[in-house]
């Protein structure tokens, strides 16, 4: 592999792994060698809700050149081992199919054309159960998917009250009142590669490899359901094309139908989605429902909050506990409030299960505080970026969970970055290039988003990375953190090369696989540079530090690091494995939700333009500003692309993209009416780094990878009900929302 050489934290060295992209020698799944692999396809239920009575196979097929796999297949357990045993790798006959396009049975045939030939041979006889499709119904209970309530997680945070009615009398003392409901919609990760998964058998070993974030949450799931031992499946990643959170969880039932398939069929076996059954199949955002009250005093401060947030979490729980668990941490703001009520509920419906997505949880919640925000600056005629500023959390205030907040804090330099280069606003009446009259606005929003897992969840991860002089005398960085495109490869060279005081050029990355990596938790959350980042850091200099010893008892005392390697190479291998150990200061209580949610927050401010297209409804972003605090750019072009590409998705979901159900099925499965934006639609991004450094990152680093989704879209609607005077509430606002919600005077 071509590498880059030069300096290390700080520096927009070339990607390790860019020209082997670029050029297209990276190895994608489907690259893979496999002359003799044979090809799966999932048979998959039609509809919503019901029981499955039988899986007949049609006589007149030639069942005998294909195999085929059912529950009854599975060695192990049923189950797709995550958060809870509820969701199966394929619905056993008897069994309730939950939502539609299921996973039901399997086919493996020597050629993709003939598993597909043969899936049209499968009936599945079902019998119809009522099904539920909204949130509403849900909670009304009167069809039971999960439990007693159909509530798959709830979650409450109080501060300054104890009772609901200490509550309404803080709110009984306002001089106002804002209140509304918002509603933000499902998305589609759309990550560039569809999901693609192979394994293979040797003996009693199962070898699975392929596009995915998280090869241990896979390895776990694999165990459970092989019933195997741990070194009896094999896990590695394959160069993967995007991930957004859509590959965290979900790659474990693909692992397992290949897996499955595999063992049948006694040949390696490989399944990669058409985009179509990618998008119909697979997890999606959350759509999210939140009612937002909140009291001002005559001067404008926020004297109380109460807030309810809605999630539908589709037909299995999944991760919806976490995403739950971020919205709601995030639903009260960056904001001072001495009186605040938070209540969170995510259920059960018949829709496919939705898991992680960038930001996952937080910026449906932002979304609903940012308008209130607007809201509340229009009713005080204040002007909106100065309303942000004067209400905004700093230093020493405490959040909602009463976190006192510390270090790191990025509130007014965000802030001061936009105002500097905000300039004036637009002309509210003109034209566009074509001539045609529009309606201008501008949109502004503040923001922040907890970096790492939630609480004591890095702790319980307890995450860990090695580095290593090889016996060539080579380093590595051993780690199950993936780069799923946002830069970890390179990230990781240069933490380790600055550390170690060597070239990047020095540094190979080793590939993840559960057989030679340990387990470093998950790359989620906006955690690999920050925590697993700070464990490469912290290896370097303890393994710089005994290299260093080696040499002064060997009479290689001021050689450089790279000869001294390469003589003590020749010994053995030599290494060093650090575990992650929290911040002092963390403390959570998981029965209160209070306590330090996060170690650090990345904070962020946005400003957008928009012109509105009277004749058609269109809203076109013409400009779009985000400062973002970093805490410390490792590679400051890597990080400007990672908050390019958040913004762009933040600005898709505001305008363009929507997954619309019908009867449960998703009924837009394909990229002609499933839009996400292209470069045509993008705006000129205008990205502002912000460094405010954490003292426990890598040379000061933070989470950046999530925070960029999370305020744009609010920015956008804020920037239409400027342009057009009246309110957006809801995602997206496409054409057919404005000319219904918007009337020409």
């Amino acid at each position: 592999m071509d590498r880059p050489h030069g300096p290390g934290v700080g520096a927009s060295v070339p990607r390790v792994d860019g020209i082997a992209k670029v050029t297209g020698r990276a190895r994608y799944l489907d690259d893979l060698d496999a002359p003799n692999a044979w090809h799966g396809a999932t048979v998959r239920s039609k509809v919503a809700h019901g029981v499955l009575e039988a899986i007949e196979l049609d006589p007149a097929f030639d069942w005998s050149r294909v195999v085929v796999a059912t529950a009854e297949d599975i060695p192990g357990t049923n189950v797709i081992l995550l958060i809870e045993d509820d969701q199966p790798a394929l619905v056993k006959v008897g069994a309730h199919i939950m939502h539609v396009d299921e996973a039901v049975a399997l086919i493996a045939a020597p050629t993709r054309a003939l598993a597909f030939e043969a899936l049209k041979h499968v009936k599945l006889k079902v019998k119809a159960l009522p099904a539920v499709f909204t949130v509403d119904d849900a909670i009304a209970g009167k069809q039971l998917l999960y439990k007693t309530n159909n509530v798959f997680k709830e979650i409450r945070i109080s501060k300054g009250h104890t009772t609901d009615l200490e509550l309404e009398a803080a709110f009984a003392k306002a001089h106002q009142v804002i209140e509304g409901t918002y509603e933000t919609s499902p998305q589609e990760q759309m990550y560039i590669e569809p999901q693609a998964m192979m394994a293979e058998w040797d003996g009693a070993r199962c070898y699975i490899v392929g596009s995915m974030q998280c090869p241990y949450y896979v390895h776990k799931a694999m165990k459970s359901l092989l019933g195997c031992a741990p070194d009896d499946v094999v896990i590695t990643q394959s160069v993967t094309g995007g991930g957004f959170g859509g590959k965290e969880e979900y790659p474990s039932m693909l692992a397992a139908h290949v897996a499955l398939l595999a063992a049948k069929a006694k040949r390696q076996v490989k399944m990669i989605y058409d985009r179509d059954e990618d998008i119909a199949a697979t997890t999606k955002r959350h759509p999210c429902r939140t009612h937002h009250r909140m009291a001002v005093d005559a001067d404008g401060n926020i004297i109380a909050l109460d807030i309810d947030v809605i999630m539908d979490g589709g037909a299995y729980l999944t991760l919806s506990p976490v995403v739950l668990s971020r919205g709601v941490l995030h639903a009260a703001g960056p904001y001072k409030c001495p009186v605040t009520r938070v209540r969170g509920r995510v259920v059960a419906t018949n829709h496919p299960p939705h898991g992680a997505f960038r930001g996952f949880g937080a910026p449906q919640t932002t979304f609903a505080y940012e308008r209130q925000m607007e809201k509340l600056a229009i009713a005080r005629k204040e002007d909106p970026l100065s309303l942000r500023s004067r209400l905004a959390l700093r230093s020493g205030d405490t959040t909602a969970t009463g976190q006192t907040l510390g270090f790191s804090v990025g509130t007014d330099d965000v802030i001061a970055a936009i105002a500097a280069v905000a300039h004036a606003p637009p002309k509210r009446d003109g034209v566009n290039a074509a001539g045609t009259p529009v309606k201008r606005g501008r949109g502004l929003c503040f923001y922040f988003h907890g970096a790492g897992f939630t609480g004591s969840g890095e702790q319980r991860l307890a995450g860990r990375a090695t580095l290593a002089v090889t016996t060539e005398g080579t380093f590595e960085v051993r780690s199950s953190s993936t780069d799923i495109g946002q830069g970890a490869i390179t990230m990781f060279s240069q933490i380790a090369a600055g550390a170690l005081g060597v070239d990047v050029a020095h540094i190979t990355v080793v590939d993840p696989s559960t057989a030679r990596v340990p387990d470093s938790g998950p790359t989620v959350a906006s955690r690999t540079c920050m925590v697993v980042g700070s464990l490469v850091d912290q290896g370097s200099r303890v393994l710089r530090g005994k290299l260093e010893a080696w040499a002064a008892e060997h009479g290689m005392a001021g050689k450089s690091l790279v000869e001294i390697a390469k003589a003590r190479g020749a010994e053995g291998e030599l290494t060093e494995t650090i575990q992650y150990q929290p911040p002092p200061g963390i403390e959570w209580d998981d029965a209160t939700y209070t306590g330090s949610a996060y170690p650090v927050f990345g904070w962020a401010a946005c400003l957008v333009d928009v012109s509105v297209d009277v004749d058609t409804y269109e809203v076109t972003i013409d400009r779009c500003v985000q400062a973002v605090d970093v805490g410390k750019a490792i590679n400051p072009s890597i990080v400007i692309g990672q908050i390019d590409g958040g913004t762009l998705q933040a600005l898709g979901w505001a305008v363009l993209e929507n997954v619309v159900y019908k009867d449960g099925r998703v009924a837009n499965a394909n990229m002609t009416n499933c839009i996400v934006p292209t470069f045509a639609d993008a705006p000129e991004l205008e990205t502002i780094l912000v460094e405010c450094p954490y003292p426990f990152g890598p040379s000061g680093a933070k989470g950046v990878g999530e925070i960029p989704m999370d305020g744009p879209a609010a920015a956008v609607a804020n920037a239409v009900q400027n342009a057009l005077g009246v309110p957006f509430d809801s995602l997206p606002i496409s054409p057919e929302v404005v000319r219904k919600t918007w009337r020409p005077s």
